[in-house]
């Protein structure tokens, strides 16, 4: 359940990068959710196998 919860938020985050890098936003910004974006997918897979 929460590897579904931490794709999704991998998702929505990922969507807000490409909205931050369409609207000219700053490179820290764009970093900072795409760090978070790809936390969370890693946070996904990390507790994948966990789950039964």
């Amino acid at each position: 359940m929460i590897s579904l919860v931490l794709f999704a938020l991998a998702g929505i985050l990922l969507g807000g990068v490409i909205q931050l890098v369409k609207s000219d936003a700053t490179k820290f910004s764009v970093g900072i959710t795409a760090v978070l974006a790809v936390l969370a997918a890693a946070g996904g897979f990390a507790w994948w196998p966990g789950e039964a």
